[in-house]
């Protein structure tokens, strides 16, 4: 017979294994010595101690299961129930009892994590609808359907909800991405059109500006050049593949044009140039007329001058105003002195000038005697007042006589 601390084998091979319920059977040895019957048992016990070492580690430091762990714990705990092991039973019931307790409160904790990851998750896709929905609404058609893009791969990303949450969310964020696809088709749909359109429009613009590239009447169409160019712009954009063909003969037409007319206006200019400084000429030889000596004789000057001035023709716009001042003046000095003369040699108006300084100077003679009898008889205060009217008579009298010596005295 054989014995150690945790077991025993009797007379007949049965090896016993010591219990906190007393002795139970472990098995029947017939093979060998007793020794090794309880050594037999006993590595099986070292096994069991192995395998549970192996388990508590692999709930510690790996992603393991609740359910998984607890079908291991199980499988182990029928191994030891089983008492086909020879040692300290009741320490590996206990050390797997407190290995359940670890998988239980991990369980609650993944739990726990589950619902705080659910929660999160729930916020994060009905943040995404709402900005699905936001974005639905926009006008920034790139950015936002590049946006509406990252939102999906975002949505991707995130753990599902349960059936009925994540159904009614995703059906919001695919209705949002929805209208925004509907919209901006419409929109670029209409800018379609548009620019249809435009191109229609813009091509009657060019084919009137080709045809009017050869024109020589170059205010007006200059003018409905402008006219047209206004229209260009507000007839749109065509469309990419058009735009820029369409721009090339539109411009290349009015180059065409405003060359033509620049080169004919370079020529224009030049040649009034010449006549500017002819006119300048004639303006430097008018000016000496003045101040007019013989009337006649510089009004037959000057009838001469503006014969000549005429038949130069046009000067340059910017200077015209100038020039043609100085003729003016010269002019407006001969029609002065006409007056002058025609004033002079004029029977009726001498005949009024000297009836008016006839009538004044004898208002001044009869003024002058009152005041003498005034200051004769002492009455200084009329002598006074008929001197101011006196003197106020005077001074009328002085211009007519002014105005009477134009006349040749």
């Amino acid at each position: 017979m054989s014995s150690d601390p945790w077991g025993r084998v009797d007379e007949t091979g049965t090896v016993y294994v010591r219990t906190a319920d007393g002795e139970q059977v472990v098995g029947s040895w017939q093979a060998g010595s007793p020794d090794e019957a309880l050594a037999y048992f006993e590595r099986k016990y070292e096994g069991l101690v192995v395998e549970i070492g192996l388990l508590e580690k692999r709930v510690k430091t790996t992603d393991l299961s609740a359910k998984d762990a607890q079908t291991a714990i199980d499988h182990i705990r029928e191994q030891v129930d089983a008492h086909h092991a020879v040692g300290d039973l009741e320490a590996l019931k206990k050390r797997l009892d407190k290995l359940v307790e670890t998988v239980d409160a991990r369980r609650e904790e993944r739990k726990v994590q589950r619902a705080k990851q659910s929660d999160e998750a729930r916020h994060s896709k009905e943040a995404l609808v709402v900005e699905a929905e936001e974005l639905a609404q926009s006008d920034q058609w790139r950015a936002a359907g590049e946006r509406l893009r990252s939102l999906v791969d975002t949505w991707k990303g995130l753990p599902r909800l349960d059936r009925k949450s994540d159904d009614e969310l995703w059906h919001r964020f695919s209705h949002a991405r929805s209208a925004f696809s509907k919209r901006r088709k419409a929109h670029f749909a209409s800018l379609d059109a548009q620019r249809e359109d435009a191109r229609k429009t813009k091509e009657k613009l060019v084919a009137e500006a080709e045809s009017l590239s050869a024109s020589a009447d170059w205010g007006p169409t200059a003018a409905r050049y402008r006219e047209l160019m206004a229209d260009w712009k507000a007839a749109g954009r065509a469309q990419r593949e058009h735009e820029d063909d369409l721009w090339n003969r539109f411009r290349g037409a009015q180059d065409v044009f405003f060359a033509a007319r620049s080169s004919v206006f370079a020529e224009r200019d030049a040649e009034q140039s010449e006549n500017l400084k002819l006119k300048e000429e004639l303006a430097e030889e008018a000016e000496k007329l003045v101040p007019v000596q013989d009337l006649k004789a510089a009004r037959a000057a000057f009838r001469s001058l503006n014969e000549r001035w005429e038949a130069i023709g046009h000067v340059p716009r910017d200077a015209r105003p100038k020039v043609e001042g100085r003729m003016h003046a010269v002019e407006r000095a001969l029609q002065e002195s006409e007056e002058a003369e025609w004033r002079r040699t004029n029977p009726e108006a001498r005949a009024r000038a000297e009836g008016l300084t006839g009538q004044l100077q004898a208002a001044v003679d009869k003024l002058q005697g009152q005041i003498e009898t005034a200051r004769a008889a002492g009455n200084a205060s009329r002598a006074d007042k008929l001197q101011k009217e006196l003197e106020g008579r005077q001074a009328l009298l002085d211009q007519a006589l002014k105005g009477l010596q134009e006349f040749g005295g």
